[in-house]
């Protein structure tokens, strides 16, 4: 394989690992810092982190996008005459490529609806009051069923990786 190949490789898992243990490390931290200040200090602590893992996350996603396709390119997995191959979706590659891509949907579904509805608006409501706690929990579920999602994600991605 070519640098350029190598290359994308490279900015693909660095991006995964950045965006995946950004996630996870949310997810660790969250249980302590629900014990920092009063409530409005903790959201307001959420917030600022959900907004720079908000920036940060999404140009690992454009990363990811963009080195994926470097990858295809130089696989020449690119162009009808790889997707439309007869037997490849019944063929354990064709089912890996099928839960890549399904898991990549509802990742970027998920991920946009968390971080630009249900945070944003987790945000803005007055701390201590119940419509908070109910926004704040279900932007925390959502995180983490997203967590899960990039876990299912990252068993495709390697099973694709050793062809199916």
């Amino acid at each position: 394989m070519t640098l350029s190949y190598h290359a994308a490789v490279f900015v693909h898992v660095l991006s995964a690992v950045v965006w995946l243990g950004g996630m996870i490390s949310l997810a660790l931290l969250a249980p302590i810092l629900r014990g920092v200040g009063d409530e409005a200090t903790r959201q307001g602590l959420f917030h600022r982190l959900g907004r720079r893992f908000r920036l940060a996350g999404w140009i690992c996603l454009a990363a990811l996008g963009a080195s994926g396709l470097v990858q295809l390119h130089a696989k020449g997995w690119w162009g009808m005459a790889f997707w439309s191959a007869p037997g490849l979706w019944s063929s354990p590659l064709g089912h890996a490529l099928t839960g890549k891509l399904l898991t990549v949907g509802i990742m970027l579904v998920v991920q946009a609806l968390h971080d630009f509805w249900l945070g944003p608006t987790a945000g803005r409501v007055p701390a201590g009051t119940e419509e908070a706690r109910r926004l704040r929990g279900l932007a925390a579920l959502l995180a983490r069923f997203n967590a899960v999602v990039a876990l299912a994600l990252l068993w495709f991605a390697v099973a694709v990786a050793r062809g199916g």
